[in-house]
């Protein structure tokens, strides 16, 4: 089995990946560098929101607490509609708390990160035969429920998580919102599609918990498969 150590040399047997980091590596330290960051010394977490179609990328030095932004990707291409994805075929793009557990380094769509979907969650409120699956943040402009930001977007992501695996985040959070949920854009969103409230509600929880401490909070789920935040 790979050591977390190694991981960086595993990846970069693949030649997307060599390329990636001989075109996108010096910037994205000049980038870090900004923030007072150095060596790729990192921890990743990643948000995502459907209606503004942006992903939003944030970083932390190794041993450090609070989360910095560091940039914003677009979508390239969505698919579905707000609301939690349920079903296969269902062209959702999920909503909820996930992790990357998967890096694909030779993807049909250049390179790709795959996410836990269907997560616990997931699994107790969707289709039980058939909740879907193969959830992926990835290059090309191609989607039915994935998350497509262009093959030059997903070098820099890629490399970012990379890094973060290498230097021991076993765990990279990715959490995706039906949009930003602060207080104005929350009572829009609930006031244009309402029936799914009591979900976002709950998303709210975690949304707002990391907004006023840039620290990704523990996510659990019960029986019902509503999430439980904590700071523990």
């Amino acid at each position: 089995m790979t050591k977390e150590n190694d991981f960086r040399k595993e990846q970069l047997k693949y030649p997307r990946v060599r390329a990636a980091y001989q075109h996108n590596k010096e910037g994205l330290k000049e980038l870090l560098a900004k923030r007072n960051i150095s060596n790729f010394r990192i921890d990743l977490f990643i948000r995502a929101f459907k209606k503004e179609e942006l992903l939003e990328v944030w970083v932390k030095q190794k041993g450090d607490d609070k989360y910095l932004h560091l940039m914003d990707f677009p979508f390239c291409e969505s698919s579905g509609a707000l609301g939690p994805k349920r079903k296969e075929g269902d062209f959702q793009i999920p909503e909820g708390f996930y992790h990357i557990d998967r890096f694909n380094p030779s993807s049909n769509f250049h390179l790709s990160l795959g996410l836990n979907y269907p997560n616990k969650s997931d699994r107790i409120k969707g289709d039980k035969a058939n909740p879907g699956s193969n959830i992926f943040i990835h290059g090309g402009c191609a989607t039915i429920g994935c998350i497509p930001i262009t093959d030059e977007k997903i070098k820099s992501l890629y490399i970012l998580a990379v890094e973060a695996k290498t230097n021991g985040q076993t765990n990279i959070p990715v959490h995706i919102f039906p949009s930003h949920l602060d207080k104005i854009s929350y009572d829009k969103l609930k006031a244009n599609n309402g029936r799914h409230d009591p979900f976002w509600k709950n998303l709210k929880a975690g949304y707002d918990y990391f907004a006023r401490e840039h620290i990704v909070p523990q996510i659990g789920v019960n029986h019902a498969g509503d999430y439980i935040i904590s700071n523990d």
